[in-house]
């Protein structure tokens, strides 16, 4: 196959907005399909690997992970996909989006009561470095300077 018949990985990388390192990535993980190669063992890519590196990166915008959008196009590299099935993964992932906001809230209020207990004076000691420094059990509150702070901690994923 001659250069002229597809795209290189630089040209794919242009058109894509996706560099050429994650490219290769995603085909050693399989999220991308292998390309043809050239009579001198470069890479060669089609109008298909344009499509599907777009609909990878609309998904990664979109906060899915790499496991979910190669679960997504398993199904669609299979045509065996119905419209309930993605709605239900849809869903799904909309449940955890609020669940990363909720963490992201609870995340706010705790550095917010931090930065509240911190003064601009130039002394050796500090709130919030000694709220990081602090050691504590999962699930035990936050406190500083001994006094609990009210969010909860973050949880995990």
């Amino acid at each position: 196959m001659k250069m002229t018949d597809g795209l290189s990985i630089g040209v794919l990388s242009e058109r894509s907005g996706v560099n050429i390192e994650t490219i290769r990535y995603y085909e050693k993980i399989g999220v991308m399909p292998a390309p043809a190669r050239s009579a001198g063992g470069y890479r060669v890519y089609g109008a298909g690997h344009v499509k599907r590196l777009h609909f990878v990166r609309r998904g990664r915008e979109l906060g899915f992970s790499l496991d979910k959008l190669r679960g997504l196009l398993h199904l669609v590299d299979g045509h065996a996909y119905t419209c309930s099935e993605v709605h239900a993964l849809a869903v799904g992932h909309i449940k955890e989006i609020r669940q990363k906001i909720a963490d992201l809230r609870r995340l706010e209020r705790v550095m917010s009561d931090m930065a509240a207990r911190c003064t601009t004076d130039q002394v050796p000691e500090c709130p919030i470095i000694d709220a990081l420094f602090e050691m504590r059990p999962v699930g035990e509150p936050y406190t500083l300077r001994g006094r609990a702070v009210k969010s909860a901690p973050i949880s995990s994923p």
